[in-house]
């Protein structure tokens, strides 16, 4: 056994970015995942920062993944996805709903082929409403879902993650469906269908803001790095011209950073008891700390705050990531080598497991890498056919 999924096989036909994402998460853990782009390339290849032509961006979502290429809009294409699919587990596809059934690929079809198959599709709007048929990314969730207008400077516009947030969270969650998809396979025997919409995984973590506004009317307002919950919760900056961030949700934190940064005396205040009524004072709170936290340097600030017991972090970028202990520790960063780029580092495997662990078995591969010796394990040979009618590359 290499892993904990060993033996589930996966067919990875999605694109930018939840439904690969979620694939490589399951290959991390073991499951066998073929890539399965267009001749073209998936356009993550192009994406973001690349090194001598080479998408970076790729070599970790396509990780552990066996590439290859396969049109599927031609007949040819069609009937070597069916033999593929014939002994899959699941399907990640995120074409337009009515795609696949427009190819002769629909759920009814491949159930046919393999009646215990789990299709995971990921769109924007979900398989049915009025938005289904929409083009849709996790910019469009992270508008519709409330993030945007809850993000930002309260004088400010509403604000939108600089990465792929809704996408994120919307490929946790699929890989997170199709286990269970597969759980319930072995009481049934059958497959079934996933329909994942982007737009509503993130609606979930933003919390309570459905539940208080049918209860009591209220909606939530662009706080900046503010909480409406506790106070003092924002970023500080350190005389050294570093930035930390603090957190006060419990009530003892809140009562050790009052003492630290010498005003212990708010503690007594009624108000100060209440993490929802100290957020009204946040002015307060925030001058008390900030002013405190700006006569100091970043490693006396955090040292001192580690001392009293209370919550702090520096504000990281990537090479902070890199150099830190704690991450260092936990293994956090992966080195593999790369047959195009040579060493590289990328996040390892999402969790630690103590008897299945999680491994990163491959960088993203080359356009096509595996495409000739994946083809033959399934009896197909005539490539060169193939490659004339440009079904593969």
């Amino acid at each position: 056994m290499t892993g904990a999924l060993s033996g589930i096989r996966v067919l990875d036909t999605a694109t930018l970015f939840a439904g690969p994402l979620a694939a490589t998460m399951l290959a991390d853990f073991g499951a066998e995942v073929i890539k399965i782009e267009h001749p073209n390339g998936d356009p993550v290849r192009s994406h973001g920062a690349q090194r001598d032509g080479v998408g970076l961006w790729w070599k970790m979502l396509g990780r552990g993944k066996e590439a290859i290429t396969l049109y599927l809009g031609s007949p040819e294409g069609q009937e070597v996805f069916r033999k593929l699919v014939a002994d899959a587990d699941v399907v990640i596809e995120n074409f337009r709903p009515g795609t696949l059934e427009r190819w002769g690929l629909g759920y009814d079809e491949l159930r046919e082929l393999n009646p215990g198959l789990v299709l995971a599709r990921v769109t924007g709007f979900g398989q049915v409403g009025p938005y289904a048929k929409r083009p849709g990314f996790g910019t469009l969730a992270e508008a519709m879902s409330g993030f945007a207008a809850i993000t930002g400077e309260p004088d400010g516009p509403p604000t939108l993650p600089p990465f792929g947030l809704a996408d994120g969270i919307a490929a946790l969650t699929t890989a997170f469906a199709v286990l269970t998809a597969l759980r319930a396979r072995e009481h049934t025997g059958e497959g079934q269908v996933v329909d994942l919409a982007i737009i509503e995984p993130i609606l979930t973590l933003l919390g309570p803001q459905l539940i208080a506004y049918d209860q009591l009317g209220e909606l939530q307002e662009r706080t900046g790095n503010r909480s409406a919950n506790n106070a003092p919760r924002n970023t500080y900056r350190t005389r050294d011209g570093r930035w930390v961030a603090i957190s006060t949700s419990a009530q003892s934190i809140a009562e050790r950073v009052m003492r630290l940064v010498g005003r212990p005396e708010l503690i007594d205040e009624p108000w100060f008891a209440s993490g929802r009524e100290r957020a009204q004072h946040a002015d307060e709170l925030d001058e008390a700390v900030g002013s405190w936290i700006a006569e100091r340097d970043r490693e006396e600030v955090i040292k001192a705050f580690e001392e009293a017991q209370a919550a702090v972090a520096p504000i990281y970028n990537a090479a902070d990531i890199m150099a830190d202990p704690q991450f260092q520790a936990l293994g956090t960063i992966a080195t593999l080598d790369d047959e195009e780029l040579g060493p590289v580092k990328m996040q390892n495997v999402l969790f630690r497991l103590s008897q299945t662990p999680g491994d990163i078995r491959s960088t993203g591969a080359p356009l096509g890498a595996h495409t000739e010796q994946v083809l033959a394990r399934y009896g197909i040979t005539d490539l060169d056919s193939l490659r004339e009618k440009g079904v593969i590359k």
